[in-house]
């Protein structure tokens, strides 16, 4: 109703449909241009930094939820609270034992202080990936390429506490950064691949060396324990009943003199002792007839070659 007096009027003062159509549609445009400038909506992962005339609202970053702004003096820039994954470029290095590597990386970081991100740097996103490529090759230049093959958590806390330093300025927290690969020249994996072999070589060696010392230790403790005749004849026939159960046909078993003993001291006392000297004299009476046809050999042969 009011619409239609409004137009009436209008059209009563002279005034067209068309001119008061743009007209209404001026009014609608610049009516929902002030809405949307002064009404802000952020999400609960997202924190806006106002400024004012220029200067940073005092009051902290705004959000989430709903807020407004006065139009034309406020000026918001929305921050991303969320953890940003980040590939850092592969760097080619060259490390303390002068190896060279190519070294891929990986680094996570987030937004604590949106208004540091905004007013310290310019492109936090950029600056984060510039410092962690140079830190990278600054720090795997001081290492040998061992300590970057077997070391692997130690370089990585070093990484993230040097970066998380250089960018805490920033309002940037850098949580992890993880080196996901080392490539190396083939000709250095070759060598490795024959280093390793030589030291499973050599750890089998020392294996195989201390079993066989084990073993003699072994062996002794049981020569020691089977010192005594009986228990040396018990032992044999442990042996030759090992050796029956394999239906063998022939067995040719050694036997211990010390079995003979108690016989050999028995026949020692029936003959008083003459039966070892009399052995003894053979002996000696055939090797002096040795030694004496060595001799004459050896004259003859004298002889003749004069």
């Amino acid at each position: 109703m009011v619409t239609e007096l409004a137009l009436v009027a209008l059209q009563a003062s002279g005034i067209g449909v068309v001119p008061i159509i743009v007209i209404v549609a001026i009014i609608v445009f610049v009516g929902l241009f002030l809405l949307t400038s002064t009404v802000k909506i952020l999400k609960e992962y997202e924190r806006g930094v106002v400024f004012r005339l220029g200067r940073v609202y005092s009051g902290g970053a705004k959000g989430p939820g709903l807020f407004f702004l006065v139009p034309f003096v406020n000026r918001m820039v929305k921050v991303d609270l969320r953890t940003v994954t980040m590939d850092v470029p592969p760097q080619d290095v060259i490390t303390r034992d002068n190896v060279p590597a190519r070294v891929t990386a990986v680094i996570y970081f987030r937004v604590v202080d949106p208004n540091k991100s905004v007013i310290e740097v310019e492109n936090f996103v950029q600056a984060t990936s510039q410092i962690s490529q140079t830190t990278l090759r600054s720090v795997l230049g001081k290492k040998d390429l061992d300590d970057l093959l077997a070391n692997r958590e130690a370089i990585n806390a070093e990484l993230q506490t040097i970066i998380d330093e250089q960018t805490e300025p920033w309002g940037i927290k850098v949580s992890v950064i993880e080196v996901k690969d080392v490539e190396i020249p083939q000709q250095m994996q070759r060598a490795m691949s024959r280093q390793a072999e030589s030291e499973r070589e050599r750890r089998a060696k020392i294996i195989a060396a201390e079993g066989e010392y084990q073993a003699s230790e072994r062996l002794r403790q049981a020569a020691d324990r089977l010192d005594s005749p009986t228990a040396v004849q018990l032992r044999l026939f442990q042996t030759m009943a090992e050796i029956a159960t394999e239906q063998n046909s022939t067995i040719v078993l050694p036997i211990p003199l010390d079995l003979f003993g108690p016989f050999i001291e028995k026949s020692m006392a029936k003959s008083n002792g003459h039966v070892i000297p009399s052995l003894l004299d053979k002996l000696v009476g055939s090797s002096d007839q040795q030694s004496t046809e060595m001799t004459e050999k050896k004259e003859e042969q004298g002889a003749s070659v004069s």
